[in-house]
């Protein structure tokens, strides 16, 4: 007797519930995310708008408040809609560097694992027929090592987030090492981002314009964004000691 593959097509089938109950969650999410009008309190302008009220109430109501920033970015990274920079930074200022930057990370880390079940599942044969190039592209690095391979895609975000969470998906990754690997690799960043929202209190108290360059003139933000442009060098850095201990094994 030969040992044989499992293929697609002799995988056990897996319940309903399993197979659509993600996709069921991302339908859910996009009808109630523009019913509502979501779109509009993705943005520095509405926070910078709203702050003194946004704060009162998570003074008086921080884990009713918790919860919802949690379950909003939940819904924002599992619909893959623009507005997850502003949100992190919007969770540094509401909740402080570490309870904002935790909240961001749990939320960012549940709204993946639903995309990449939604990838393996209900939306698998779609997404496999329709994936281009730049998916494609991953298949190698998830088929050699797919637990260190997404942790540098997620410490050094060369590809959008969404299509890594399909990636992982389409490619057979196992759920567990997937969320492992999601969680840990996007701390670094999500605490920077979430350490900028921290100091963007003073830049509201002194009556400037909530954005980006104007976060960059505060003194308390530097450090931060000292630490952004050192995770955005690590991927030269990683290259250059690949290419050298190449070189010196040639020798």
């Amino acid at each position: 007797m030969t040992g044989t593959s499992m293929t697609p097509d002799s995988a056990p089938a897996i319940s309903p519930i399993r197979r659509f109950g993600p996709l069921a969650i991302l339908v859910i999410g996009l009808a109630a995310f523009f019913s509502l009008g979501g779109a509009q309190y993705l943005s520095l302008d509405y926070l910078s708008a709203q702050y003194g009220t946004l704060t009162a109430y998570v003074a008086d109501n921080i884990v009713v408040a918790a919860i919802a920033f949690a379950v909003l970015y939940t819904l924002v990274v599992a619909i893959s809609v623009p507005g997850a920079a502003p949100l992190t930074i919007a969770g540094g200022l509401l909740f402080g560097t570490l309870l904002g930057g935790s909240l961001t990370v749990i939320g960012a880390t549940v709204g993946a694992i639903i995309v990449f079940l939604a990838a393996r599942t209900a939306l698998a044969d779609l997404l496999r027929r329709k994936a281009g190039p730049r998916v494609t592209k991953l298949r190698d690095g998830f088929e050699k090592n797919a637990f260190n391979y997404l942790l540098f895609l997620r410490l050094v975000p060369a590809f959008p987030f969404f299509l890594v969470n399909i990636a992982a998906g389409l490619f057979g990754m196992r759920t567990l090492p997937y969320a492992a690997a999601t969680g840990l690799g996007i701390i670094p960043g999500t605490f920077v981002f979430a350490s900028i929202g921290a100091g963007a209190g003073a830049v509201i108290a002194r009556g400037d314009e909530l954005s980006l360059s104007g976060i960059l003139t505060d003194p308390k933000v530097l450090l931060p964004i000292i630490g952004l442009a050192a995770l955005a060098l690590l991927p030269i850095m990683i290259k250059r000691f690949r290419s050298d201990a190449t070189g010196a094994g040639a020798d």
